[in-house]
C-alpha cells in the first residue's frame, strides 16, 4: 500500500509537470513539495485513517482520497505548515459521507436474538492436539507434506496445489489421499478420534 500510494501521488505530480495534468491559467499544476509530504508524512496519516475504519484496506482508501482532494486543493493552502490538519479533516468529512451513504437496514422485533454459545475446550487441550498434528504431518513425505500443508493449512484448492507444485491434479488428489490415510493411522492422533 505504502508503496502504490506514494506512485500514485507522485505519479499525478509528475504528469501535471509534462502538462498532461489539469491546467489553469497560469500553468500546470507542478507539486514536487506535495510528493515530499506524502513521503515524509504517510505513515502517521494512514494511522489515522487506520483509527477510523475497521478494515486496512478501506483505511489505506480512504487516506488515498484524502490525499486526492489535498492535491486538488494543493494551491489554495495557505500554511502548508497545517496540512496533516487539512489532510485530517479531509479524512474525517469523507468517511462520514461513507457511514451516511450507507444504507442500513434495521428491523425491530420483539426479542432481541442472542448468540449461540459455542462450547470452548480447554486451550491445553487445542495445543496439544495441534502438536500432535504438526508432528504426525511432519512424519510425511516431503511431496505429501507440501500438498497437505497448501490444501489444508493454506486453503487452496486442488488445481492451485497442482500449479503451485507444478504437476497434475490428480497426482494431488491421490497424494492428499494417501496422506490422509497416514494421518488417520498415526497412534499420536488416535487419542483424539
Amino acid at each position: 500500500m505504502t508503496a502504490s500510494m506514494v506512485s500514485v501521488c507522485t505519479s499525478a505530480s509528475k504528469a501535471a509537470t509534462r502538462g498532461t495534468g489539469p491546467t489553469r491559467a497560469a500553468g500546470p499544476f507542478a507539486y514536487p513539495s506535495f510528493a515530499s509530504y506524502v513521503r515524509a508524512r504517510q505513515p502517521v496519516l494512514l494511522r489515522t485513517a487506520r483509527s477510523l475504519t475497521a478494515n486496512p484496506s478501506d483505511a489505506e482508501d480512504l487516506l488515498q482520497t484524502a490525499l486526492t482532494k489535498t492535491y486538488v486543493a494543493w494551491d489554495r493552502i495557505e500554511d502548508h505548515r497545517a496540512l496533516d490538519g487539512y489532510v485530517r479533516r479531509a479524512l474525517l468529512n469523507t468517511r462520514t459521507s461513507q457511514w451516511r451513504k450507507r444504507k442500513v437496514d434495521e428491523f425491530a422485533c420483539d426479542e432481541l436474538p442472542e448468540p449461540d454459545v459455542l462450547p470452548t475446550g480447554d486451550p491445553a487441550e487445542q495445543q496439544v492436539l495441534r502438536d500432535a498434528m504438526w508432528r504426525a504431518i511432519m512424519k510425511l513425505p516431503d511431496r505429501q507434506r507440501a500438498m497437505v500443508v497448501l490444501r489444508y493449512y493454506e486453503d487452496l484448492s486442488e488445481a492451485q496445489t497442482a500449479e503451485v507444485l507444478g504437476v497434475s491434479i490428480g497426482t494431488v488428489k491421490s497424494a492428499v489421499s494417501r496422506a490422509l490415510g497416514k494421518l488417520r493411522d498415526d497412534p499420536e492422533l488416535t487419542p483424539v478420534r
